[in-house]
């Protein structure tokens, strides 16, 4: 059976969060920023331990505020957050080089844990440390950063590099083992999807 995740990927401008989707999928990396500005939808395949999962990434613009709703005030008021509350797992991207970057998606986390009442504690949230290859002007020191990610947020924590593809099928890799363990009760499929990240065998179709 094919199971569909949902995933969404949020973040400030600039941060490279597209071009981390762009480098998942298609194995390519442009040096020209271009702003997103719309919602866009990807609709890849990914088989991991020989099984087939339908991915549904949704890579959002930089958005205000997380909608407190799904009704006309909320969710569907807004046509670049549809979708947003009723995804299975969230990336949230900052640039290690810009603090406000992390300030952004520090805020975006925590109105998605007072907004997503229902389920919030089943929906996995990774963050995401970009530019990797820009280290020497990273602000924050990375320790700081995943001792505050994994001990008090309790979230995934990854640093990687859109430019250079390093990290980025990890992530991935990560992000469906934490939908798996979440959302999938019997413990063969877990243990499924970490056997497929100890043998790195994710394939893109």
């Amino acid at each position: 059976m094919v199971a569909t995740f949902k995933i969404a990927v949020l973040g400030a401008q600039g941060v490279g969060k597209s071009a981390i989707v762009r480098q998942f999928l298609y194995n390519e990396f442009s040096e020209v920023c271009v702003p997103t500005t719309a919602r866009r939808v990807y609709l890849p395949a990914v088989v991991m331990n020989g099984h087939v999962h339908d991915l549904q990434i949704m890579d959002f613009p930089p958005i205000s505020a997380f909608p407190v709703n799904t009704l006309q005030v909320g969710e569907w008021a807004d046509v670049c957050c549809r979708g947003l509350r009723s995804v299975h797992a969230y990336i949230l991207v900052y640039d290690i080089c810009c603090f406000d970057s992390f300030e952004y998606i520090k805020t975006i986390r925590q109105q998605i844990l007072e907004t997503r009442v229902i389920g919030t504690s089943e929906t996995p949230i990774i963050i995401v440390g970009n530019k990797r290859d820009l280290q020497r002007g990273r602000v924050i020191p990375r320790w700081n950063v995943s001792n505050l990610v994994k001990k008090t947020w309790k979230c995934g924590y990854i640093e990687c590099s859109a430019k250079y593809n390093w990290h980025i099928l990890l992530l991935f890799s990560e992000l469906l083992k934490s939908v798996g363990c979440a959302r999938c009760k019997h413990v063969h499929t877990t243990i499924r999807f970490q056997g497929a990240l100890r043998r790195n065998r994710c394939t893109i179709m």
